[in-house]
């Protein structure tokens, strides 16, 4: 008898039931989840140890604006010892030059300022006394509540103020190491960087070297940059504050200063600080004349000094400037935000290295050579181990 052909056909399995944009959307998924997870136990781990990345990243930072003035003595054959004991006693001597002013300027003028304050709040109740509007019995409970708070505000500032006895240890700690970490970094960048890449296996090695280095120069242009548009900020708002006849003038050109290395929220900030003090010292048409400098500096510093020199130097979408420095204030705070703008340009720079490929020119950036203690690279040092 012939023999009835069966004609077997093959049970397709679950995951070819499932349309193919689906299973690619799935595949997306579950990587773009485990990045997110690693990132997000990368922040955690950064804040549980922040007593220690904090001071490492200030000195970082410290050494990136350390590197033009060095760079300069190291290309003019100064010896690299004394290039960094002139850097760092330099440094020192401004910083200590701003901190006197301050403190000379503030102790100078703050109880005229305060007398004038109190002036002004007696002479804004008498002009909303005279108006008529609001019953007399109403001003007055405003006005009580306010001094109150005031007050309470000015307890809880002294009582925080000698409870810092408390958190001394843990800032004198943190700048010991940074200034020790920024030492090491000056003096042994390039074996503190050899150590770091042998972390790495040997055949990404390479990839990492010219990435991270190309990392490190954008970096070293965004300290450069910021220490500018910083000083153009502080410059600014001072000499308008000092023309307009406002008290303070040097401290709020320092907060200025230094308030503007926090983009878009330091510059927010500081404005309306030295627009307060204008309004409590001068009144209010002087307080307005503050505020038209304030806009004006800032205006030049977001349309002219942001896109034409920041703009280069970082190499990173303004919106994504607001939504780091605005995740970085939410995730640390302060120094959250102050570390946002400059994580995020060495992330992108060296993500772009990579995934273009430009790190197999071996093109490595001038400005790593502030690393070089001996010509040597990595790529040269592992064919040696070889």
């Amino acid at each position: 008898m012939p023999t009835e052909s069966v004609e077997h056909h093959e049970v397709p399995s679950v995951s070819e039931t499932v349309p193919r944009p689906l299973r690619i959307a799935a595949a997306y998924a579950w990587r773009l989840l485990l990045v997110a997870g690693v990132v997000a136990l990368a922040v955690w781990l950064i804040i549980q140890f922040k007593i220690i990345v904090v001071p490492v990243l200030v000195a970082i930072l410290l050494s990136a604006l350390l590197w033009p003035a060095l760079g300069w003595m190291l290309a003019h054959r100064v010896p690299r010892v004394i290039a960094i004991i002139a850097s760092l006693v330099g440094t020192l001597a401004i910083v200590t030059g701003l901190v006197w002013l301050v403190v000379w300027q503030v102790s100078e003028q703050s109880e005229n300022v305060r007398t004038r304050a109190l002036e002004r709040w007696a002479d804004l109740q008498e002009w909303i006394l005279s108006i008529g509007i609001f019953p007399e019995e109403l001003v007055t409970e405003v006005v009580g509540f306010v001094t109150d708070f005031i007050g309470e505000q000015s307890d809880v500032l002294v009582s925080g103020a000698l409870s810092l006895g408390s958190t001394i240890g843990h800032v004198g700690a943190g700048v010991l190491l940074a200034f020790f970490t920024l030492i090491c970094l000056l003096f042994d960048g390039e074996g503190i960087w050899r150590w770091t890449t042998r972390l790495f296996p040997r055949q990404a090695r390479v990839a990492v070297d010219r990435s991270a280095r190309n990392g490190w120069a954008t970096l070293i242009n965004y300290a450069r940059t910021q220490i500018f548009v910083a000083s153009i900020d502080g410059i600014g708002i001072g000499l308008g504050a000092a023309l307009l006849g406002v008290p303070l003038a040097i401290p709020i050109g320092v907060i200025v200063f230094l308030a503007s290395f926090v983009p878009f929220l330091g510059a927010i900030v500081s404005g309306a600080f030295a627009v307060l003090i204008a309004l409590a010292y001068n009144g209010p048409l002087i307080a307005i004349a503050m505020l038209a400098v304030v806009l004006a500096v800032q205006q030049i510093e977001s349309h002219v000094l942001q896109p034409l020199v920041m703009g280069a130097a970082v190499k990173v979408h303004p919106l994504a400037v607001v939504l780091v420095v605005l995740a970085g204030a939410m995730a640390g705070g302060i120094a959250g935000a102050l570390f946002a703008v400059p994580l995020a340009a060495f992330v992108n720079v060296v993500a772009v290295t990579l995934s273009t490929g430009s790190w197999r020119t071996g093109d490595v950036p001038e400005n790593d050579l502030i690393w070089r203690t001996e010509p040597r690279t990595i790529g040269r040092a592992d064919e040696e181990e070889k």
